[in-house]
């Protein structure tokens, strides 16, 4: 194998086709887009929905409901994932929003919230966004305490 031999592998180079350039060339005159309408126009983009004229079908759905733009979602993450945690030693004493990401449990732009679920046996710090009443509880009841972050 030299430089002067060297050539593409077979099928990856497709010849490509000049439309429109004159009636000899097969794809002359209209250059395959038809004749008329939108989609023979240059600059010619469809909009998504567009369903050719007929009412699209996010316009003939009936819309109900109120979506609050101030609203804050929580990712929980409950008292038994935590004791479970602590039991294979993946998290010891102390418990920060870093090492929960690093678990895996929250994206690292998500908020967390330690929910009630299941019950605690060893005394943990956790930092957290927000807390139940009952996880803290629980929490401050097995000899751990509860950081807002």
């Amino acid at each position: 194998m030299a430089l002067h031999n060297l050539k593409p592998a077979k099928g990856s180079v497709k010849k490509d086709i000049r439309k429109g350039r004159g009636e000899g060339s097969k794809r002359g005159g209209t250059a395959t887009r038809g004749h008329k309408g939108a989609k023979s126009r240059s600059g010619y983009s469809r909009t998504p929905g567009f369903e050719g004229g007929q009412m699209p079908l996010y316009r003939r759905v009936p819309k109900f409901g109120f979506t609050n733009i101030n609203h804050v979602t929580y990712q929980g993450v409950n008292l038994d994932t935590l004791q479970e945690l602590i039991d294979k030693g993946k998290i010891k004493d102390t418990v920060t929003f870093e090492d929960f990401v690093a678990l895996g449990l929250v994206g690292k732009r998500e908020l967390l919230k330690i929910l009630g679920r299941g019950e605690i046996k060893s005394a943990i710090t956790v930092y957290a966004h927000k807390i139940s009443k009952k996880a803290q509880e629980a929490i401050e009841a097995a000899g751990g305490k509860v950081e807002l972050i």
